[in-house]
């Protein structure tokens, strides 16, 4: 390593500033492939590039613009290579500052700088690195000397120490600049940018087969920079030693890279080549050159048999023998040569106007230098179809089915295939949701259905008939009245609190004059679309406005109109835009008006709102009038919610079940509307003072209890008596079960209970105050429960008419209550009724008709209930009067 400097001397400076670079010797035989950096003292500690410092990538060489303190230190050279990842260092190099001298300002001093010209190859990057010495630092500036602003790709970076130019194109090219500057003076230099392109090709000759005697021309362009020069070679060698052997033939290589050859020969085959070149390179483009020689050969292309044609058709018969050179063609019918007018330059036959004299055997015949070879094949001229069906215009209505003809003559050894068009698109009979079927039954016709015509079905029909030689169409054009289709532009054009002023315009008439329109409004509060009222009554199908009435005040409205004319109505129009009606004050009071109960000193009264859709208006309430039966003044009170549905009065001056007058009105923010009419409701009463007595209860069965009592006089001082409640629970059990009775009754049944327990027992009196205080307890023991195991070991025979039934005796657990006797339980089939036959035995006759199936179950009972019921036995009908018998053992 080496280092440098310069020096001057400050007069207010005590020591050296450096204008220091370093050199490194650092070499590889991949230059292209490294990049260059500088350790400072010690790693990882790089040197970073700024104004004042650079590290060139070309030389490896570290410049520092002006050397500070800061500065001094190891400075170790790092070169790595980016193919193969390795790094190498470089000896350390101390950087020292002198204390003998003091370095004054001067003007830059470019170090570092680029070549005067450099050519730069079509889409490389190039790179231009410019850094100057100097005191202060100087600024490092690019341009072009043209004063073409640089282009997007352009990049100025590492503190514009490199020009970096990316894809290098013709435009790029040009003379560069780099200024160097501080405030002592500048300097710059300068270097072109010289563009070339090797060859590339654009054009390139391609494999090539050629019959004998025939002319090549084959194409070769290259673009580069300079302009590239052309020369042709052959299997290896330049054609212009190989021209002179071709005194037969004509071949020309132009200066444009084209290559041109006549009259081909057997010797011209072989590989070609075009190389394209500059000083720059050369680039070569390969192809082959086949030459044939055939005698004329038909094997491939036979004359086709037979060729058909219509009467008064043209026909065109093909004759294209394999042969090289192209020969002669001559063509005959039968044994007699036809005229050349007749044959075409290309060796084919044109026969026009076709007639029947016209059919037979032709025959074409091709020669060349090497043979004769002919192909043969029939025409046969056919008889024209022919549709004889005349064009039409069709007029139907929706829901109608029509027949669509189309019928023709033919020849008859010709099969004939229908196709129809709609709106010129195919119709694919089975699809289109069945409207389109085939009904025409003969051979020469092909008539189709359209069942339940649509509006959609409208239009143009194409019959088209094709025959292997010929093919024709006609046209019907369909015409389908329908309803009118929906109006448009449907606007509120003024609104009130109970009309409102319609416009619209008119649908489609589908060829109908529209008679009629229907209105209709739709509101968050009806069930759909409904008709509406109009003024005039009856909108003609002239006017396109309309008023609609009896609308109720403050709702939204949505109108929509509907279009009838003499086959039917339409589809409706879109809705128009929401619309509300005006306010004004409420007309409708509310329904069912009652009340009555509560608690003491209260007059309770309810009604049912008056829907939203009747309010009229915001702000809706109720005005709620009372007074004693008897009084002349009115007590009032206001209720401002319009879903409230009930007002209670409170005062301690109100006697029990006392009768007032009430009537309920209603306001809203428009004013006042009427009261409804005068009801009768009396006052809360009280509840019943006195308990019930007498109170008795006994155990029915394990799971029922009857309880009774004796009844309070009814309607005393105002404390009527509405019915009993009936409470019982057992010992341990903090809720009772309540069951309660309606009217004067006296005694009630409570079901459910648990057998073998304790349960105690009150009754109270109740009204619409609430109940009274209970009677005294009385409790009651549940009867033990029924036996739980089921007959078993059932046994049955027949005899004449009898069904006799024995089982074993069924014994009760001891915590459950002795059997008693049994129920028999039959029926006739699984869903009816049965019967019910009671025993205290274990055997019963049942005196039956045979010719019946029958179900039969038995059940034990004793004082705690019926007890557990066997499984069902199946008795089959048994015809005649023999005797049968079976047992059946249920565990």
């Amino acid at each position: 390593m080496q280092y440098f400097f310069t020096e001057e001397t400050l007069p207010h400076k005590q020591y050296k500033f450096l204008n220091l670079y370093l050199i490194s010797h650092i070499s590889s035989p991949f230059s292209t492939d490294l990049t260059f950096s500088w350790i400072f003292n010690e790693y990882p500690s790089f040197v970073k590039q700024d104004t004042r410092r650079f590290i060139s990538q070309e030389t490896g060489n570290l410049y520092i613009a002006k050397v500070e303190p800061s500065d001094v230190g190891n400075y170790t050279c790092v070169v790595t290579n980016t193919v193969t990842k390795t790094r190498v260092q470089g000896p350390p190099t101390p950087l020292v500052l002198r204390s003998d001298g003091i370095m004054g300002e001067y003007e830059p001093k470019i170090e570092v700088q680029f070549p005067e010209i450099v050519h730069v190859a079509k889409g490389l990057t190039v790179k231009l690195e410019c850094f100057a010495l100097g005191n202060p630092v100087p600024s490092i500036n690019w341009n072009r000397v043209d004063g073409i602003p640089f282009s997007r790709k352009v990049d100025v970076r590492k503190a514009s120490g490199v020009l970096e130019i990316p894809y290098f194109q013709q435009e790029d090219a040009g003379t560069y600049e780099c200024v160097a500057e501080n405030s002592r003076g500048r300097n710059t230099v300068k270097g072109k940018l010289s563009f070339y392109a090797p060859p590339h090709l654009i054009e390139k000759p391609e494999d090539v087969q050629k019959p004998i005697d025939d002319s090549l021309v084959w194409e070769c362009k290259a673009t580069g920079k300079p302009k590239p020069s052309y020369r042709w070679m052959k299997n290896g060698e330049n054609l212009e030693s190989l021209e002179l052997s071709r005194a037969d033939t004509l071949m020309e290589m132009f200066a444009n890279g084209a290559l041109s050859i006549s009259r081909l020969t057997l010797s011209d085959i072989g590989m070609y080549q075009c190389v394209a070149g500059n000083k720059h390179g050369e680039i070569y483009s390969n192809a082959e050159l086949r030459v044939i020689a055939v005698a004329p050969d038909f094997s491939q292309n036979q004359l086709r048999s037979p060729t058909m044609v219509k009467e008064g058709g043209d026909v065109l018969i093909e004759c294209r023998p394999k042969m090289s050179p192209w020969g002669v063609i001559s063509w005959r019918k039968g044994s007699e040569a036809l005229r050349e007018i007749f044959v075409l330059d290309n060796g084919n036959l044109r026969i026009q106007n076709s007639t029947r004299p016209d059919a037979g055997l032709y025959t074409c015949v091709a020669r060349n230098q090497f043979g004769v070879a002919s192909s043969s094949g029939t025409l046969m001229v056919k008889e024209p179809t022919i549709i004889t069906t005349a064009p039409s215009t069709l007029d139907v209505t929706v829901g109608e089915s029509i027949v669509l003809p189309c019928q023709v003559t033919h020849d008859p050894s010709l099969k004939l295939m229908f196709t129809w068009f709609f709106n010129e698109q195919l119709i694919h009979f089975g699809n289109h949701g069945g409207y389109f079927e085939k009904v025409g039954g003969q051979h020469s016709a092909g008539d189709i259905m359209i069942r339940n015509i649509q509006l959609r079905h409208a239009g143009k029909y194409t019959c088209a008939v094709q025959t292997k030689v010929d093919s024709i169409s006609i046209a019907a054009d369909l015409v389908v009245r329908g309803p009118p289709g929906p109006p448009t532009s449907i606007h509120v054009e003024e609104i009130s609190d109970t009309t409102a002023s319609l416009s619209w315009r008119p649908g489609p008439d589908n060829h109908s004059p529209i008679t009629t329109y229907t209105i209709q409004a739709r509101t968050p509060f009806s069930l759909g679309w409904q008709a509406v009222t109009t003024v005039p009554e009856v909108v003609e199908g002239r006017s396109l406005t309309a008023t609609v009435i009896d609308l109720s005040p403050w709702v939204e409205y949505e109108f929509r109109v509907l279009a009838s004319n003499a086959i039917g109505t339409g589809e409706p129009s879109k809705p128009s835009k929401q619309a509300r009606t005006k306010e004004t004050s409420p007309k409708v009071t509310p329904a069912n008006v009652s009340g009555g109960g509560g608690s003491r000193s209260e007059l309770v009264i309810t009604w049912e709102p008056v829907p939203e859709e009747l309010q009229n208006g915001g702000g809706f309430g109720y005005v709620v009038a009372f007074r004693p039966s008897g009084a002349t003044g009115w007590m009032q009170a206001a209720v401002p919610l319009s879903e409230a549905s009930k007002y209670v009065f409170k005062n301690e001056s109100i006697q029990p079940f006392s009768p007032f007058q009430v009537k309920v009105g209603v306001y809203n923010n428009e004013g006042e509307g009427p009261f409804g009419p005068v009801i009768t409701i009396y006052s809360a009463e009280e509840e019943p003072g006195r308990a019930p007595t007498r109170i008795r209860a006994k155990s029915l069965s394990a799971s029922e209890i009857e309880v009774s009592w004796k009844a309070l006089p009814w309607n005393t001082s105002k404390r009527r008596v509405l019915g009993y409640e009936v409470s019982q629970k057992r010992e341990k059990e903090e809720a009772a079960s309540v069951q309660r009775t309606v009217g004067n009754q006296t005694s009630a049944i409570i079901r459910g209970v648990r057998g073998s327990n304790t349960y105690y027992v009150t009754v109270r009196a109740y009204n619409t105050a609430g109940a009274g205080p209970p009677s005294v307890t009385v409790n009651v023991t549940t009867k033990k429960p029924p036996p739980s195991q089921p007959p078993v070991k059932v046994m049955w025979n027949t005899l004449n008419s009898k069904i006799i039934l024995n089982w074993e005796k069924v014994k009760a657990l001891e915590n459950e209550s002795e059997v008693t006797g049994y129920k028999v339980l039959y029926k006739r089939n699984r869903h009816s009724r049965p019967s019910v036959m009671e025993t205290n035995t274990t055997s019963v006759e049942l005196s039956l008709p045979m010719n019946e199936e029958y179900f039969i179950q038995i059940k034990p009972f004793g004082e705690g209930g019926e007890g557990s019921s066997s499984r069902q036995i199946t008795i089959p009908r048994i015809p005649g009067q023999s005797i049968v018998d079976c047992s059946l053992t249920l565990q």
